[in-house]
């Protein structure tokens, strides 16, 4: 029995009991060992079913909670696992452990007539290089994104010349095969697009930056559609 199979027909089962239901009963119930059910309970929970208990006592699970249904035709499907792929080809171990969590919670609520079409994908992104090819952390780079954290960057430009700046981090967009941060340079006081892969290294600072509308993300999209015109 597939997974996503096991964890729908999980949620189901538990549903149906009244009594607390142990690790012992669905393993056996589903022919898998205890140590299974113990990693298919915990996917469920990081899903959002709403099952209490712990492992040596037992399970239940909320009785008003459903399984809303979720459809996708084959072509969602093939273009949402398309996407999970090129994110795990294509960023750090972190993303990529989010991305294959994702798509294991859309496969936990699909239902049975669509789970078939997950075995049907034939379109899939292959990585072309053996390790990321930049030297600083990108996820926490994302996170300094998100909080508006300003960073001070040591950088290699096209000419080879090196230079340090302290960039207000807006955004990274994905051109294949590279990485590029979009931010607000304090340098140049303007937008500028910064290669990971030519950034030799990157630390936080104690600073914050508001979201100021010359200088937010909003502006550099303006700025680049104006550019491209």
């Amino acid at each position: 029995m597939r997974r996503a199979d096991r964890l729908m027909k999980i949620t189901h089962f538990l549903r149906k009991r009244r009594q607390v239901v142990t690790a012992q009963q669905i393993a056996e119930t589903f022919e898998v060992c205890k140590r299974t059910v113990y990693r298919d309970i915990e996917v469920l929970i990081n899903t959002g079913v709403p099952i209490r208990g712990e492992a040596g006592v037992g399970y239940t699970i909320d009785k008003k909670y459903f399984l809303p249904p979720i459809t996708f035709d084959a072509d969602e499907l093939e273009a949402i696992s398309l996407g999970i792929s090129m994110v795990r080809q294509w960023t750090d171990e972190h993303f990529a452990t989010k991305a294959k969590s994702a798509f294991e919670k859309i496969e936990a609520v699909l239902p049975a007539n669509l789970q078939g079409e997950l075995e049907q994908i034939t379109t899939f992104a292959i990585p072309n290089r053996p390790n990321v090819p930049w030297k600083i952390n990108f996820s926490e780079l994302r996170e300094y994104i998100r909080i508006q954290r300003k960073v001070n960057v040591k950088y290699i430009d096209a000419n080879h010349e090196k230079t340090a700046r302290v960039i207000r981090p807006l955004a990274l967009f994905f051109f294949n095969p590279v990485w590029l941060l979009a931010g607000w340079c304090e340098l140049r006081k303007d937008f500028r697009n910064f290669r990971l892969d030519r950034i030799q290294s990157l630390s936080v600072l104690e600073e914050f930056f508001k979201n100021d509308p010359e200088k937010n993300l909003q502006a550099y999209m303006l700025k680049v559609s104006c550019d491209e015109l």
